[in-house]
């Protein structure tokens, strides 16, 4: 059998790692022969790093597949990296700013060539970083959302929804940020709330001399776009102004009043000023009316009103020029502050504007119904369950998808304009000639991208081979279970959900397991800007994969946050110590014999206790991964592992070890029992700890270079490893051993100090448990001798009793201290209770005391004395019991 090194290291992971992926082990195939399970592993950005979610996510995945390729499943951990269309971009024109180069003037074939240098360089380098944390991904099988597959897919895909009428390009109120210069998505929009102002402004009344309506609003500035002010048809305040006109400050223009039940009575003035081109609502109001969309911005959010004073200013000076102008012609009537929802860009953190753009859209109430009803009819389940609310809420109240990009990072649109005509041809490739005015005049193809979600949307079945019936396809589609964090459900869940429901006719996957966030110690989320990120890979430096992996699945809990605890990564490191020594010892003893696979006949009662024990684990450890519980799962084998089998076990049965020469039948019984849990309990481990686990397993086993614990064959459950009686009997025993060290524990007692220990009971069925396990209890009782008694007459004076059910416990004092010693110390701490007491007393009925001090003093007092006077009872009883012996 090879040694264990007396240390355990984690430098043998990238050993370790590499064996793995030269031997394939991580590699699936299309086998009829076993049954499939499939995991897509959430593609991370070209541009990142490995961060905690990362960390956690993945190990997650990690654990899960691990755990079904050794139950006999041919599974696949389909992993592959996004490119993350304004991440990237911005990058790209980062890098490209610091070499003295401009996007725009460099023109888009070069920038494009830019960028995919760029995904050479830094693509693969989180897929580098998930190698160290010991991900099982078949990474021969990696895929990225812009190669050619997936782009095939994704035309595919436009052309289809396209085609039935789902896609349409059309002018709508869109969230554009001014930085990035580009529409984003609701989802992509943070709604904060922040400190503003109300600003009341007055709109005279044309032809009205002195009459005016009042305004209240958070965007002064935007008041240049206004196209009407809207009153509610019911309020009867201003229905005398409906259909008159309003001068609009600070310019030449009339604007009318319109009566709309959008309009809140109770909020504000009652009058709201209506700007088509800025505000979604809005817009909706201007649709019914057939009011003027009058859009003042440049793409940098920059007014655009040529001829004005406030043309080319940012929004914000505008803002403050233009109530400065109001307060001048008195019409501001005041300011009030305000908090207010403000949308930001998530990525970039500005401020988003709204503003009417012509941009392409997803058609969304049909595709919603379907992904609806899979929840109803059970088909898709969340775990936690409560997150299906979070899915149907978003699903049930959305908006037709803004999927056009103004960037040159991604999908580009395949739609192209007829240069004769301008009719819109959407097809994979530039059109011959135009199918609606016959000319061959050329073709421009459409500048937008696509939302970089609308690639990662189909990323369960395009990595498969869709639209094509490839044998992955029919094999590992649909695929299993979905880890990911709760923060990108409608992101990403949502969508995957939606369009394979429309492409494939079925649910992408069957689950979708939910987890929280990696906070730091104080409950923080992680950041830059407080700096209490921790970087994953100083973790694994330090400590190990194994700690880390450990460290986030103890206590975690679907869809819960945890916090990140560096003690934690230490008790996680300790563990896996724990599990090497143990290892290590039970090596050292079976290097000169044979353990047969077969269980033997000569097990004795713990023999039998640690093997049952064992095989209820296995099926309790089973049923939570199977409802992925994970960290409940590696919880109960923390404590079995570092209880029940390394503080109890193994230390039972080292008399019998010891004592091989005596009994070797005895001995051998004890190894194939050390040797056989052990093997159950790597295995039961490894999907948790993979690398410490592989390294015993492959030496405990004597395994060649071929074979790995990762491709061994899970425990199950064995009705004949069952043993129930032999497990009541040794709980007994721990328990009555347990009561014996507090006692010893209670007069310091040395474990050297050996004692006689009377076991009596009038049920001969527990003295039996004694009389079978009579070495190992004197052992771990360290007693000099047991006697096993059907009554207490005849006892020694001065014996300790402690009680079981059933079962009394009796250890002869004299044994356990010297007597007269102990009498000595039992007077002293006598005297030094008493005069805790007296002063107590003394301060207790002193009026001074009790009447100025502070009544929590005064009661802290009375506390004192109550518990002094509790130890004098306690020590006096002792006393007393010494003084009968």
């Amino acid at each position: 059998m090879k040694e264990l090194d007396k240390t355990y290291s984690s430098g043998i992971e990238e050993r370790i790692y590499k064996k793995w992926l030269d031997k394939n082990y991580f590699h699936a195939d299309v086998n009829t022969d076993k049954t499939p399970f499939c995991i897509v592993m959430p593609p991370p950005n070209i541009t990142g790093h490995l961060h905690m979610g990362h960390a956690l996510d993945n190990t997650m995945q990690d654990i899960i597949i691990r755990y079904k390729r050794m139950q006999g499943f041919e599974t696949l951990w389909q992993p592959g990296t996004d490119h993350a269309a304004i991440a990237t971009e911005v990058k790209v024109i980062d890098k490209l700013k610091a070499q003295g180069k401009d996007k725009n003037a460099i023109g888009r074939e070069a920038f494009l060539k830019e960028a995919w240098d760029w995904k050479e360089e830094y693509g693969s380098k989180i897929i580098k970083q998930l190698h160290r944390l010991g991900c099982s991904a078949d990474w021969q099988r990696e895929r990225f959302t812009m190669d050619e597959g997936c782009s095939d897919a994704v035309l595919e895909f436009f052309i289809r929804l396209y085609e039935k009428g789902y896609i349409y390009k059309g002018s709508r109120i869109i969230n554009w940020c001014p930085v990035c210069k580009t529409s984003i998505s609701d989802a992509e929009v943070l709604h904060d709330e922040s400190e503003g102002n109300f600003w009341y402004i007055k709109y005279p009344v044309a032809d009205m001399e002195g009459e005016y309506v009042e305004i209240a609003t958070t965007r002064p500035e935007t008041m240049l776009g206004d196209s009407a002010v809207a009153v509610n048809p019911h309020d009867k305040r201003y229905l005398h102004l409906v259909g008159k006109m309003l001068r609009l400050p600070l310019s030449d223009r009339t604007i009318p009043v319109i009566a709309d039940d959008y309009v809140d009575m109770e909020f504000g003035t009652g009058c709201v000023k209506i700007t088509p081109a800025h505000d979604p609502n809005d817009f909706e109001v201007g649709k019914r009316h057939k009011l003027a969309e009058i859009n003042i911005f440049n793409d940098d959010a920059t007014i655009d009103l040529p001829g004005s004073k406030y043309d080319g200013m940012d929004r914000y000076v505008a803002r403050k020029e233009i109530v400065a102008d109001l307060e001048k012609a008195g019409l501001l009537v005041k300011v009030k502050p305000h908090l207010h929802n403000a949308g930001t860009h998530d990525r970039c953190k500005t401020v988003v504007e709204p503003m009417i753009k012509p941009q392409w859209f997803v058609r969304m109430d049909e595709l919603a119904k379907p992904a609806i009803k899979v929840i109803e009819d059970n088909k898709l389940k969340f775990v936690p369950e409560s997150f299906s609310k979070t899915y149907l809420h978003w699903l049930e109240n959305i908006k037709d998808w803004c999927i056009s990009r103004q960037l040159w990072w991604g999908h580009r649109i395949p739609a192209y304009y007829c240069n004769e005509c301008g009719k819109i041809t959407v097809a994979k490739k530039e059109p011959e000639q135009c199918s609606c005015c016959g000319k061959k005049a050329g073709f421009m193809r459409d500048e937008d991208t696509l939302d970089t979600w609308f690639s990662s949307a189909l990323w369960p079945f395009s990595t498969l081979g869709w639209p094509d019936k490839t044998p992955e396809y029919d094999y590992f589609y649909p695929t299993d279970v979905l880890v990911t964090g709760y923060d990108i459900i409608f992101f990403w869940v949502v969508r995957m959900v939606f369009s394979a429901l429309d492409e494939t006719g079925k649910v992408p996957f069957d689950t979708v397991l939910i987890h929280g966030l990696v906070r730091d110690s104080q409950g923080r989320k992680m950041s830059k800007s407080l700096g209490n990120g921790i970087d994953p890979l100083e973790v694994i430096d330090k400590y190990g994969a194994d700690a880390l992996r450990m460290t986030l699945i103890t206590g975690n809990a679907p869809g819960n946050d945890m916090r990140f605890y560096f003690e934690r990564v230490e008790a996680s490191r300790n563990f896996a110590n724990k599990i090497w020594n143990a290892s290590r010892f039970i090596m050292m003893n079976m290097s000169h014999i044979d353990t047969e696979h077969k269980i033997p006949d000569t097990l004795k009662t713990e023999d039998k206790w640690i093997l049952s024990k064992t095989n209820s684990l296995v099926k309790e450890v089973s049923d939570n991964l199977d409802k992925y519980e994970l960290g409940i799962a590696l919880g109960k084998l923390y404590d079995f592992t570092w209880e029940e089998f390394c503080d109890w076990y193994i230390e039972m049965v080292k008399p019998r070890l010891r004592e091989r020469e005596k009994d070797s039948i005895s001995a051998d019984s004890a190894l194939w029992t050390l040797k056989t849990v052990l093997s159950d309990l790597l295995k039961l481990l490894h999907p948790f700890m993979p690398f410490v686990t592989e390294e015993i397993f492959c030496n405990l086993n004597n395994l060649s270079e071929d074979e790995s614990i990762m491709v061994s064959k899970w425990p199950v459950y064995d009705e004949k490893l069952n043993f129930k009686t032999y497990e009541a009997s040794v709980e007994v025993l721990k328990e009555a051993v347990r009561k014996v060290r507090n006692i010893r524990a209670s007069k310091n007692v040395p474990a050297s100090k050996k004692t006689a220990v009377y076991i009596v009971s009038d049920d001969n069925k527990h003295l039996d448990i004694f009389k079978e396990s009579e070495g190992i209890f004197k052992h771990l009782a360290y007693a000099s001798e047991v006697v096993l008694k059907n009554s207490a007459e005849n006892l020694e004076k001065g014996c300790i009793m402690a009680v079981l059910a059933g079962i009394n416990i009796y250890m002869p004092l004299a044994q356990l201290v010297d007597i007269a010693e102990e009498k000595q110390r039992l007077k002293k701490e006598e005297g030094k209770i008493l005069n805790e007491i007296h002063r107590a007393e003394s301060m207790l009925v002193n009026e001074k005391f009790t009447l100025k001090a502070p009544a929590a003093k005064v009661e802290e007092e009375k506390v004192k004395l109550e518990k002094y006077k509790g130890m004098l009872g306690q020590v006096k009883e002792q006393l007393a019991q010494l003084e009968s012996i």
